[in-house]
């Protein structure tokens, strides 16, 4: 298949479901750790579609929902001093702190500014040498090469008014984290293609062995999202727990050997807070001492930072798979994405805002997940 409408054929679809639904035999519970892949399962009704016996958990793979909040007033305060352009992708804007957004650090008089890479705001420190540019510099592991790269380029061109503020998260330990939570009931992950499309694989056979959970890297297409299920309750209906990678066309074993020798020239592990989760072990990368002098929070002393969530967001339990978004109060009432409580119904990415665009606005009837019959949309 060469194009990408041939991800959304119905017909294979179809076959697909005829699969699944001719495999599982039990109940199974399959955690997607990519909030692109929530997106499409939720858009076009995959979890809907599925037979009674397969659960999806929508777990914390939205990059953005998983910023803490420390972190996001430690960029209002950065925003908001003189002579700071900062620089943030478009999602980050409405995303609230403990009393407001970038939104309206930018409405009150501060330099923010939307940017679709971390070059472009390398770009701006060059022509602004008078200014402190900052980089907002999140994500997985999927954005981490051009993150470091930025840097890299701006210790070769000598630029000294260029930092990023850095929250960087990596998967595996999140996985780690999730299946030693003892609430935990998944049972198997459809593994985000775009983080092994630059990592690889190599890390994930050793927690598919020591949790025994099939692991299988997946794409974000219909076709691809249902093929990825499919192997999973294969493995799970024959007692496997292995690592397959159903996204050929973008992944290999290997992943981006230079992405990583990238990441790792300019980054190290170091323990990551994540919003609504805490603190992971080793879940995080932080700018080595070798690049120490591009780090915002050094650069700026953001120090004093009191934080505060709102006590009727249940986004963390949202992100940790624990509930859907429909079993929150807040959702769709108090909570929308003009009076957003949580990054959750924000960001492109975030489940609560996937319910919430897809107008899946009533609780779950049949399963936790599921719904009934009538309310089942078809594949695009």
């Amino acid at each position: 298949m060469k194009y990408i409408d041939e991800f959304n054929d119905p017909q294979l679809a179809r076959r697909l479901l005829d699969e699944i639904r001719a495999t599982a035999t039990r109940p199974w519970a399959l955690m997607e750790v990519c909030g692109g892949q929530t997106h499409s399962i939720i858009r076009h009704g995959i979890d809907q579609l599925l037979p009674e016996q397969v659960e999806l958990i929508h777990g914390p793979g939205c990059p953005v929902c998983v910023t803490p909040l420390e972190v996001i007033d430690k960029a209002l305060e950065i925003a908001a001093r003189p002579g700071v352009i900062f620089c943030s992708f478009g999602d980050m804007l409405r995303v609230p702190g403990t009393d407001r957004d970038l939104f309206r650090v930018k409405g009150e008089g501060g330099d923010v500014r939307v940017v679709y890479s971390p070059l472009d705001a390398l770009a701006l420190a060059r022509r602004n040498p008078d200014r402190e540019v900052v980089f907002f510099a999140i994500g997985f592991e999927t954005t981490a090469p051009a993150n470091a790269m930025a840097v890299h380029q701006a210790r070769r061109l000598g630029l000294s008014n260029f930092s990023l503020l850095v929250s960087h998260v990596r998967v595996p330990p999140a996985v780690e984290a999730i299946m030693t939570a003892p609430e935990c009931r998944v049972q198997g992950f459809l593994a985000a293609g775009h983080v092994c499309s630059v990592m690889g694989m190599a890390e994930y056979p050793e927690l598919a062995e020591r949790f025994r959970v099939p692991m299988v890297v997946t794409g974000f297409e219909p076709l691809d999202i249902l093929e990825g299920i499919r192997r999973a309750v294969r493995q799970l209906e024959r007692g496997e727990h292995r690592v397959e990678n159903a996204y050929p066309r973008a992944v290999r074993e290997e992943g981006n050997p230079a992405a990583v020798r990238m990441i790792e020239e300019v980054f190290e592990v170091t323990d990551r807070a994540w919003r609504g989760i805490g603190r992971i072990p080793a879940s995080g990368w932080r700018l080595t001492d070798a690049f120490r002098a591009y780090d915002a929070e050094h650069r700026f002393d953001v120090t004093g930072i009191r934080t505060e969530e709102p006590a009727e967001c249940r986004s963390g339990e949202v992100l940790q798979g624990l509930i859907k978004p429909t079993e929150c109060a807040a959702f769709g009432t108090t909570c929308t994405p003009r009076t957003p409580l949580g990054a959750t119904m924000v960001s492109s990415e975030g489940a609560c805002a996937a319910y919430y665009l897809y107008r899946r606005m009533n609780a779950p009837t049949s399963r936790s997940g599921g719904a009934t019959q009538e309310e089942v949309a078809p594949v695009a």
